[in-house]
């Protein structure tokens, strides 16, 4: 599927409405929309904030990390824009599935903001069962991406807001801004390209380690 920026402009009302603001990252905001071509089904656009150093690197990972993968337990994409808007400045976005429970992170620390009152907040606690399955989702999703992927990708930014949930609480990792995608040398060992491997920074949220930046460290 193809979409053009007046498109997505159009499907997010104009990238202005508070309401449809899903979120808001290090390299972008994400908003609900609608697309003329399915309107049965929302999607979610994240827009990329191209005069924050580092977004159009982080748009390229991300689409060279989702192009590689397939899995139930991965945000799915639908398509991407790189244009331009009608001011001629450069326009880049990536239009996702909606997932109609949110990020994970809204469940485990529910707030008066994210709800209409009180009672709904009892409502958004999770049960072991459920916490469970979304564990093990996880779990799916990253075995996949380290051993059965195309080409082993660390996503680096693993935390419970990039963590979303489904119709049935099914969890789709999602976020891959940060992902490094390893490639095979010619004798079989994993590295990261030469790109890369020319810095050793620790990247992702500030105060957060997970574990597959140790991974990414221990590839140098």
């Amino acid at each position: 599927m193809e979409v053009s920026y007046n498109e997505l402009l159009k499907a997010t009302n104009g990238f202005n409405d508070s309401t449809n603001l899903l979120g808001v990252g290090c390299f972008g905001s994400v908003y609900k929309g609608i697309l003329h071509q399915d309107e049965s089904r929302p999607v979610a656009v994240k827009l990329l904030h191209l005069r924050q150093r580092g977004a159009t690197k982080s748009f390229m990972d991300e689409c060279d990390a989702l192009r590689k993968v397939r899995h139930r337990n991965l945000l799915k994409i639908i398509t991407c824009c790189s244009s331009v808007d009608f001011q001629g400045s450069a326009f880049k976005a990536l239009v996702f599935g909606f997932m109609t429970n949110g990020s994970l992170d809204n469940w485990l620390h529910p707030t008066i903001s994210d709800t209409d009152n009180n009672d709904e907040l009892l409502v958004k606690n999770l049960n072991l069962q459920r916490r469970l399955n979304i564990a093990v989702d996880v779990a799916s999703a990253l075995n996949y991406l380290h051993h059965d992927s195309e080409s082993p990708i660390v996503h680096c930014d693993l935390k419970p807001s990039n963590v979303l949930l489904d119709d049935d609480l099914s969890a789709h990792v999602g976020d891959f801004g940060l992902a490094k995608v390893l490639h095979h040398t010619s004798s079989n060992s994993r590295q990261l390209n030469e790109q890369d491997a020319s810095s050793i920074a620790i990247k992702g949220s500030i105060g957060y380690v997970s574990p597959g930046k140790k991974i990414m460290i221990s590839c140098y």
